[in-house]
């Protein structure tokens, strides 16, 4: 019987996403809940486990193509017949059987349906949680690559069909590359942490063996332009132009920028501040054993301050709701936190920020950003902030004028912390420095609620002791 996939609500309300890469072919057998796919979505890729146990019948999109929610994206031959498919919601009697042992295996192992599968398999007792190393080789040539599978659960030995080689790990834009030059990335030798492929793994391995551009491999509009001529290339031997589609996170990132920008009236303020006595504390706390693993930096102690200051200034921790011609204060904070990654800019959240610790925020903090660059952060983390900080410090840079997140009442823009001659004490010293750049919508907050909200977080990180004052 065959049975179609569609694209599911990825559970971010988002109307498309880009089929990244496919992970199984026609004809291949595939085990319940193994990944057959990555997409991209405007927030994030996500891996698609299979429905069902069965036969790849047909792949109804190739890598690049934006697939729409709803639309079919695989099709399976499974075993039971060649009934035709009847609505989950009123299954035929004839199709009991295959309703009822979909619904009963998942069931005798402890899991449940989600969105898009069952979840991951639970570990088989007395079962080695390592997958065997698989030897992928390239008969016509002589080099052979070896890849450690990742730690990785077990399938019950009934959904095991055959031996599925752990799939090589790397971003987008390095998958994207190997294809563009026809190298198979099972042959590359990873380099990076954890096994990661990067993108010089893949150049060295192309220089290695001669690889060039695969016939067919980017759309026109996508490749990058081949100059005819040595007039056309720079000194640095690369061309002059090349076109990127605007699609994913960049897209996404774009869209909501330029509607903030031209929706709230944004005003920016700026405040440097003496943070040496800051800087002490973190240093202590850093030296501390009880504290050993707990990565507590400047941007947590902000973060700390911003929670302790919007209590003071809730019309900053607002939003303005124009259809209901009402102001929404919000009596939590669910904190972002931008993030550069190669996908481009994303700004998870911390949920109720506010009742959190300095070491807890540390933490959130750090497993957000390790996420984020990953590719991983779930859909749900980066919907309903109330307030957001970005540290362009770590850039070198010491100021901006940071744009609101839309729905956001506003975004505190953390500089460098730089070494240099300040007042202290009526006499000239060498301090460590800072400044704080707050982007606030006009329509919730005026210059007396701004000011107020940058002196209270200014003056945390000039005496941290301040914080027992505030709240």
């Amino acid at each position: 019987m065959i049975q179609e996939f569609r694209l599911p609500d990825l559970g971010e309300g988002l109307p498309e996403a880009e089929l990244v890469q496919w992970l199984v072919k026609e004809g291949d057998t595939v085990a319940l809940n193994q990944t057959i796919a990555e997409v991209e979505t405007a927030k994030a890729v996500v891996e698609l486990p299979s429905p069902h146990a069965g036969v790849v019948s047909s792949l109804h999109a190739q890598p690049g193509d934006v697939v729409e929610v709803g639309s079919v994206l695989i099709a399976f031959d499974l075993p039971g017949g060649d009934a035709p498919e009847q609505p989950r919601s009123e299954a035929a009697p004839e199709d009991r059987t295959e309703e009822a042992s979909r619904a009963e295996a998942p069931a005798e192992e402890g899991r449940t349906p989600n969105l898009v599968g069952y979840g991951a398999a639970p570990r088989a007792a007395g079962r080695p949680q390592r997958r065997a190393r698989v030897a992928a080789a390239a008969s016509s040539r002589s080099d052979t690559a070896v890849l450690e599978a990742a730690p990785h659960d077990v399938l019950p030995a009934s959904d095991v069909v055959e031996t599925v080689p752990e799939r090589p790990r790397s971003t987008p834009p390095v998958r994207k590359l190997a294809k563009d030059l026809g190298i198979d990335l099972v042959l590359v030798p990873p380099t990076g942490e954890t096994g990661l492929i990067t993108r010089a793994d893949v150049e060295a391995y192309a220089q290695r063996v001669g690889a060039g551009p695969a016939v067919g491999a980017a759309p026109a509009d996508e490749a990058e332009p081949v100059p005819s001529s040595p007039a056309a290339l720079s000194g640095d031997e690369r061309p002059r132009e090349r076109r990127l589609p605007i699609r994913g996170v960049r897209k996404h990132t774009a869209a909501a920028m330029v509607r903030s920008a031209f929706t709230a009236p944004h005003v920016t303020t700026f405040l440097t501040v003496d943070v040496t006595a800051a800087m002490e504390l973190l240093s202590s706390l850093k030296a501390d054993r009880a504290l050993e693993g707990h990565r507590i930096g400047i941007l947590a102690l902000t973060a700390k301050a911003v929670c302790l200051a919007l209590a003071r200034t809730p019309e900053l921790n607002s939003s303005w709701d124009e259809e209901a011609g009402e102001i929404v204060e919000y009596g939590y904070v669910n904190l972002g936190i931008a993030a550069a990654t190669e996908r481009g800019l994303v700004v998870p959240h911390i949920r109720d920020a506010e009742r959190m610790s300095l070491v807890e925020l540390a933490d959130a903090i750090g497993a957000l950003s390790e996420t984020a660059r990953s590719g991983k952060t779930p859909p749900t983390d980066m919907m309903g902030g109330t307030f957001s900080i970005t540290n362009v410090g770590v850039f070198g840079v010491d100021a901006g004028t940071p744009i609101i997140n839309p729905g956001e009442a506003g975004i505190l823009a953390l500089g460098a912390v730089r070494r240099q001659p300040w007042e202290h004490h009526g006499e000239i010293a060498l301090r460590d420095v800072l400044t704080l750049s707050l982007s606030f919508d006009h329509r919730l907050a005026d210059g007396q609620q701004g000011a107020r909200f940058l002196t209270d977080v200014a003056g945390v990180l000039r005496e941290p002791g301040r914080a027992m004052l505030l709240g």
